[in-house]
């Protein structure tokens, strides 16, 4: 296993983490966990070095962080830092905070939380964060000893990060999104970077997006083929993240003893540098061939936002657009039921078509709408051009 610094601290971290969002489950039940699959993945993680463990409190149906708990008995919590988050759109008032956490500490059957982050932060949750003085709350637990380092995990805009970042001057690290498709997205490459500037560990998380980019794509198929040196799908997107010195660890949220395997092995020869510049351009490449799939041309500019009935333009392009990209409408469709509010959705337009002059790429967004309500909310074929 290679270690890489972790922010400010005198420690270092392994380059791979164990996300336990995605353990073995038995039935399809996502709160049915098959404890001894979930026990000898995370000890063999262990005892091949990996030393950071990311669980929540919501994973697995609130189940994530019980079957954490039972795999680190017999000496392994001893050889392993967790990171585990607080759900704050579950957190109504301030006495909320401990509540939460002391359930949080004997699920996981521990005294004390290494890493313990204000989950899935956004510009809404960050004010309530403010308001309800939840900062103050996690500052008595880190002086009692119950959580060790303060973060934060990160869903939204890059001025909303840089926002947050700079609005505590004691956080030790933080969590975003980041893979060679989003290097623009959310915190993106640049937020990364100024995470890194500031001081803090930046952790990586879906570092494949969601098995995506691990999955052999027939368009990708002939560039990775290409390549002198031969790599997985998966290894490409790994590598591509470790070549990067802000990358403080990558978590992956396996769900098979072969998966994590094939990880530690990328892991156990990662490194800053490691990819040449051609490397880099290959990597580069795959990404405009994927992007280049998308049907519908939006470069989230947001110049067709507010929508005065709340539609959350871009984001239904994006959901429609990852179908294509990655040959997976089932995952857009579960994304645009869960992960997209109803009154965001494309099924709100009522085709005003006040947006239309707005867009610099000149799309047919009211033309658009329904198709992609029909396609990802009511199961409609596919299609790629209105």
């Amino acid at each position: 296993m290679q270690y890489r610094p972790f922010g400010k601290l005198d420690w270092k971290v392994s380059a791979l983490g164990f996300g336990a969002m995605r353990l073995p489950i038995l039935d399809g039940k996502s709160s049915n966990i098959d404890q001894p699959k979930a026990t000898e993945m995370i000890r063999h993680a262990i005892d091949n070095g990996l030393n950071y463990l990311d669980t929540a409190y919501v994973y697995h149906d609130q189940k994530s962080e019980v079957a954490v708990g039972i795999a680190l008995k017999d000496g392994y919590r001893e050889r392993v830092k967790i990171a585990t988050k607080l759900p704050i759109w579950f957190v109504k008032t301030t006495s909320d905070f401990d509540r939460m956490l002391n359930e949080q500490l004997e699920r996981l059957q521990t005294d004390h939380i290494d890493f313990y982050l204000l989950h899935a932060l956004n510009k809404d949750s960050w004010q309530k964060i403010l308001d309800l003085k939840l900062i103050q709350e996690a500052e008595k637990a880190l002086a009692d000893g119950r959580i060790r380092h303060l973060g934060f995990s990160f869903h939204d805009k890059l001025e909303t990060f840089k926002k947050i970042v700079d609005g505590y001057d004691k956080w030790t690290f933080c969590q975003i999104q980041y893979n060679f498709m989003d290097t623009d997205f959310q915190a993106g490459r640049e937020g990364l970077q100024y995470a890194a500037s500031k001081g803090l560990a930046v952790v990586v998380m879906e570092p494949l997006r969601g098995g995506k980019l691990a999955a052999d794509i027939p368009a990708a198929r002939p560039l990775w083929e290409s390549a002198p040196i031969k790599r997985t799908p998966a290894d490409w997107a790994l590598q591509w993240l470790w070549n990067q010195p802000e990358v403080s660890t990558v978590l992956s949220g396996m769900s098979t003893l072969d998966q994590l395997k094939e990880n530690l092995a990328s892991a156990d020869i990662s490194k800053v540098g490691l990819l040449t510049t051609q490397e880099l351009e290959l990597v580069e490449k795959v990404n405009k061939v994927l992007t280049a799939r998308s049907p519908i041309p939006c470069t989230a500019c947001e110049y067709c936002l507010p929508c005065p009935n709340n539609v959350n333009i871009p984001r239904n392009f994006a959901s429609y657009n990852n179908a294509a990209m990655y040959n997976d409408i089932a995952d857009s469709r579960l994304d645009y039921k869960m992960w997209i509010p109803d009154g965001e959705k494309a099924a709100q337009c009522i085709q005003c078509d006040e947006c239309l002059d707005k867009c610099p790429q000149q799309i047919a967004i009211s033309t658009w709408m329904p198709v992609i309500d029909g396609v990802l909310g009511l199961g409609h074929p596919f299609v790629e051009k209105v």
